[in-house]
């Protein structure tokens, strides 16, 4: 091989892992200004405005748990079907479809429209969790082993500096309405409808280069004769014989599971909690552009620390961050204490959930790479059931949620506890054996 020809190799192989990455700055919009920043209090003062505020905090975690327990469900049942068929972008593109279009109706709501709100949210939802498990499926196919960290730190990067950038121009329109008169919002509330609306077009938009660039994984299946959805059920019950095959990859599950409850409560329970006690929705949606600004050199940074010092100890430094961080939102009442808070997770955020994928990712056959993702994205959504669960609880009970931010601490700790007994090493050489087995076989 000619040195010009790898050096167009390499060319091409730089446009397919820029095109992947891509696809988080597109997708991190919804994160950001639905997920995050305008929609939870959006929903708790005009949408729910007619309820009590614990009565919605509870009722919106509750929609966080519903939606996260039917992707939940249907992950590793599509993903294995994916990998059979070779239809990974297909189903992303399907996933991807719905949750387009549903963010896009967020448009429609307005005061007292919680139950509208709601629908639309979860459905959207359930189409952003589906497409990230095909997408993040994606990862061992585009990344090199020896790359796989720093692809999906780069990809974490790229999803805050995009939600960010997004998110800054949704909170000038929600402070200077009046400059946008001829896009007709008029107020702040205007402006909140269009900012979900501009989340669907800018989710369009920056999805092109994965569609273009990244080539399709080839199908796993003896046949395309065998229907499908019986091959992805098969592939399914297969995975749960043979799971002592991966017993690494499934202590990691169990820590992920863990650990990721306390962090997506965090992200996706932190402003409503923030409305509850009284801050204004220009601080909440301010303090977490702050989070995408500090999210952006510290995803990069963790991608760094992860050579240096290792992985697994990167991860273990985060949990520690996000446990003081639980402590000290207990303690939380004014709006700088929100900023503040808001800047920590912007420090581990993207770090903490970037090399739990690539991790994951490195202890992955790449032939089952959608169908173990499917697992991976389940432990991500089952976190998404009970962290948001026990917030609803601690609302109704207490009828206040600082209860609820203390008792994520047990999922860090236990978290790190379980993932300090995951043997890495033994999990890679176990997937790349499998890899070897599969290119004999085909």
């Amino acid at each position: 091989m000619t040195a010009t020809s790898t050096a167009v190799e390499e060319k091409l192989h730089r446009r397919v892992i820029n095109a992947w990455c891509m696809y988080d700055w597109a997708n991190s919009a919804f994160a950001t200004t639905i997920m995050a920043a305008l929609l939870p209090p959006y929903f708790s003062g005009v949408a729910a405005s007619n309820l009590p505020k614990a009565q919605a905090t509870s009722i919106w975690g509750l929609s966080l748990a519903f939606s996260a327990a039917l992707i939940a469900l249907l992950g590793p049942v599509l993903g294995a079907i994916a990998d059979h068929t070779g239809t990974k972008k297909r189903f992303l593109q399907s996933f991807l479809s719905v949750a387009i279009v549903f963010t896009a109706l967020l448009f429609l709501v307005r005061e007292g429209d919680w139950l509208m709100a709601v629908i639309f949210y979860v459905l959207a939802s359930i189409g952003n969790a589906g497409a990230n498990v095909f997408y993040d499926s994606l990862l061992p196919h585009v990344a090199r082993q020896d790359e796989i960290d720093q692809v999906s730190t780069r990809g974490f990067a790229m999803g805050y500096l995009g939600g960010g950038i997004l998110l800054l121009i949704n909170l000038v329109w929600y402070m200077k309405p009046e400059w946008f008169g001829w896009m007709g919002i008029t107020d702040g509330n205007s402006a909140v409808r269009a900012s979900f609306l501009s989340v669907a077009i800018w989710w369009i938009i920056f999805s092109i280069p994965l569609f273009r660039y990244v080539s399709e994984p080839k199908a796993t299946g003896t046949s395309r004769m065998i229907n499908p959805i019986r091959a992805g059920f098969a592939r399914l019950a297969e995975t749960f014989q043979h799971i002592k095959r991966y017993k690494e990859l499934a202590k990691f599950l169990i820590a992920f599971w863990l650990y990721a409850d306390g962090i997506g409560t965090i992200i996706k329970m932190a402003t409503i909690y923030g409305a509850e006690i009284g801050i204004g929705t220009a601080d909440l949606a301010g303090a977490l552009l702050l989070t995408q600004i500090i999210g952006v050199p510290f995803s990069f940074l963790f991608g760094w620390l992860a050579k240096r010092m290792g992985t697994k100890k990167s991860i273990y430094l985060a949990l520690v961050v996000y446990t003081v961080i639980s402590i000290a939102g207990y303690f939380m009442s004014q709006a700088w204490h929100f900023w503040v808070l808001a800047g920590c997770v912007g420090l581990v955020q993207g770090g903490s959930q970037a090399l739990s994928r690539s991790l994951f990712g490195s202890m992955t056959p790449k032939a089952r790479s959608a169908e173990f993702f499917g697992f991976y994205d389940i432990s991500s959504k089952f976190a998404g059931i009970l962290g948001p669960l026990l917030f609803s609880a601690t609302a109704a009970i207490f009828k206040t949620s600082r209860l609820g931010i203390v008792s994520l601490v047990v999922f860090f700790i236990s978290g790190a506890y379980l993932l300090s007994k995951v043997d890495e090493q033994s999990g890679i050489a176990v997937a790349r054996t499998e890899d070897a087995l599969a290119e004999t076989v085909s």
